[in-house]
């Protein structure tokens, strides 16, 4: 049984999950051919709302890609499609690596080598995190670039979780040809 997201702002309140749908339905008929003018018309909104909707999530052309996930099951898989369509820089770990990585480690190398890599990261526009929401978060506030996340589920996700090659490779490929890219810059 599922119910309604609803938040209260002051006196009133807001169904997020209402919002959500109108969001995909502007989004959805954008992506059909439709001018902002006529969704906004056809759904009894203001342009400039749906411009400003646009622009929320807008993934800018021209941009270098990054790609990271853990704990993930077909990271080979996914590995070998970032290295097809020539991206630079794809990490992939499945949990145990990931608890490799920092067991028997001193705190002060482990805290370096995830500076050396928010440092890395820091040269591209857009990260594809495929993770939990908090290392979503966690990127979103130190990186100063569009992150597209691929949710593997609550944190703390323990177990490895399988992507669907299917669904990231569109993703990819929708981010390099946007991006003007046919491979690697």
């Amino acid at each position: 049984m599922t119910f309604e997201n609803i938040v209260r702002i002051g006196e009133k309140l807001v169904s997020v999950d209402r919002a959500r749908r109108l969001l995909e339905r502007v989004l959805n008929l954008r992506a059909q051919g439709l001018s902002q003018q006529e969704v906004a018309r056809r759904l009894s909104l203001d342009r400039s709302f749906i411009s400003r909707l646009e622009a929320i999530g807008e993934v800018r052309k021209g941009k270098r890609v990054a790609v990271i996930g853990f704990p993930v099951a077909n990271k080979e898989e996914l590995d070998g499609i970032c290295r097809e369509l020539g991206l630079d820089f794809c990490w992939f770990m499945t949990n145990r690596e990931r608890w490799e990585l920092v067991e028997g480690r001193q705190a002060l190398d482990f805290f370096n080598q995830v500076l050396e890599l928010f440092t890395r990261l820091r040269e591209y526009e857009i990260l594809v995190l495929a993770t939990s929401e908090r290392w979503y978060r966690l990127a979103e506030a130190l990186l100063d670039c569009q992150i597209l996340s691929i949710d593997l589920g609550p944190t703390p996700v323990s177990e490895d979780k399988r992507v669907d090659p299917e669904q990231f490779r569109r993703l990819l490929e929708q981010l390099l040809k946007d991006s003007g890219r046919k491979g690697k810059e």
